[in-house]
């Protein structure tokens, strides 16, 4: 989901609350937080040697012992308007970043108006390589790793230098 696609779902449901599903069926406690809206630009090489960038709009999820709390569309939509500037574009892709045991970011994959609010899905990302052609995928890992260099011992044996 798009950042564009996302305030149109909160402009969209003025004052409803919000669910959060992660990849597993479990839901974010509804005392959630969403403490930080902010813009994140990775750059990086992939193992093919090409450059690539990546950037996304990372809503953070908090949870606090504050039992009562509830976050509705507005309060978001709000948030969301106030770092606009920020984030440069409503084309960004929207990830959650959540903390439950280890801080995990989920795609925002979808979102779905129901009789107890807006619930949005939230996906999985995984590690692939990024660049098949040229490293040779097919084997346990992605790209071969170099071949060690042999080099005589006092005892006529050989080991890696």
């Amino acid at each position: 989901m798009k950042v564009r696609e996302l305030r149109a779902v909160l402009d969209a449901n003025p004052g409803v609350k919000m669910h959060w599903m992660l990849p597993d069926q479990s839901f974010v406690p509804a005392h959630y937080h969403i403490t930080e809206v902010g813009r994140v630009h990775k750059d990086f090489i992939d193992c093919g040697g090409t450059m690539r960038s990546l950037t996304s709009c990372v809503l953070q999820v908090w949870v606090s012992n504050d039992f009562e709390h509830r976050l509705e569309t507005t309060k978001l939509a709000k948030i969301v308007e106030v770092a606009r500037p920020l984030l440069q574009s409503d084309d960004l892709p929207v990830e959650v970043e959540y903390e439950n045991a280890v801080v995990s970011q989920y795609p925002l994959g979808g979102a779905e108006v129901t009789p107890s609010g807006i619930l949005f899905y939230l996906g999985t990302k995984h590690t692939a390589c990024l660049a098949p052609e040229k490293c040779g995928v097919g084997g346990d890992s992605c790209c071969p790793a170099p071949e060690p260099t042999v080099s005589e011992s006092a005892g006529g044996a050989s080991r890696p230098a």
